[in-house]
């Protein structure tokens, strides 16, 4: 009698402690699974106001007049370009570096930023310096003018976390197929293309007038890039064409911010496209003519008002 109620506390015991282990297994397991899932999210770092700072990062994401740059500790800051900003390449011997434009501080370029924090918590950045060789990568993973495979062979020898950093960025980029889809909460605002005579990047009287009144439109805007693209026709070899297409584009660029004032900072990298894209037929002179262009763009940031007039301590 003893023995069989025996069997049975243990059977009853049997029973309780499988249930238990049921219940509890798919929650150890989902704590582990989420644990394992959950990757650290960069925290955006506030610098204090008048505080002088330097460090080395990647550059994630550009804007109109700011970027955003993660250190090797995931730490993501927000730098102000500004006028007076020097941005070159390390020196060499003699301690003189290349100039570059603003417009070529690319997502992915891994770039040492100096300056002082402002009342935003941003960083006022006064001089910027990168490599030559971190400039190249990145307009190559930019432009797709080499395969994706070999960026990512080079970033693949690369041990330091930094250069891990930037291939996660370098990555969206290369995703893209279009430099300015990247820019994601932009929609095009106002669009004119000029046409260049056979053989030149020389702007016409007509095309400086078009220029004048696009200018004109963006007189009042904030929180707004130009794309800037450049065309040729089929005639001629392609490398000339894209070298062609190229200083088109340059020549649009130039004028704009020469004669109307427009900070090189709103500018997206100017692009020459060649022979691609065309507009018309290549076979007839009128479609040639209408392919030899320059298309020029305003990307306004969504939810900011053309009219939208900037607070007196920004600058345009």
């Amino acid at each position: 009698m003893s023995t069989n109620r025996n069997k049975k506390l243990r059977a009853f015991a049997l029973v309780i402690g499988m249930t238990l282990l049921l219940i509890v297994t798919p929650l150890i397991f989902g704590q582990i699974s989420s644990t394992q899932t959950t990757r650290p999210r960069a925290a955006t770092q506030s610098i204090p106001n008048g505080a002088k700072l330097k460090f080395k990062g990647v550059v994630i994401n550009r804007d109109a007049d700011t970027f955003t740059i993660r250190d090797r500790n995931r730490t993501d800051y927000q730098v102000l370009i500004t006028d007076r900003t020097s941005i070159k390449t390390h020196g060499g011997f003699l301690r003189s570096g290349k100039k570059y434009p603003v417009t070529d501080l690319l997502r992915g370029l891994i770039v040492e930023v100096e300056g002082r924090g402002d009342a935003q918590g941003q960083l006022v950045a006064e001089k910027i310096r990168f490599d030559e060789s971190d400039m190249r990568a990145a307009v190559t993973s930019d432009t797709r003018v080499t395969p994706v495979e070999e960026n990512q062979a080079r970033m693949a020898g690369q041990m330091d976390e930094l250069y891990a950093v930037a291939a996660e960025a370098r990555h969206e980029v290369e995703a893209v197929k279009e430099q300015v889809s990247a820019l994601d909460d932009y929609d095009v605002s106002e669009t004119v293309a000029v046409n260049f005579r056979v053989n030149s990047a020389v702007l016409s009287p007509e095309a400086k007038r078009q220029l004048d009144e696009f200018a004109t439109r963006t007189a009042n805007s904030r929180g707004f890039m130009i794309e800037v693209s450049g065309y040729t026709d089929s005639t001629g070899g392609e490398a000339k064409n894209f070298r062609l297409s190229r200083a088109r584009a340059d020549a649009v660029v130039q004028y704009l911010a020469v004669n109307h004032r427009i900070p090189l900072r709103r500018f997206i990298t100017p692009m020459g496209f060649g022979k691609t894209e065309a507009v018309a037929e290549n076979n007839t002179a009128a479609g040639r003519a209408q392919n030899r262009r320059v298309e020029v763009k305003m990307l306004l940031k969504r939810g900011m008002s053309r009219n939208a007039k900037a607070p007196a301590t920004t600058k345009p």
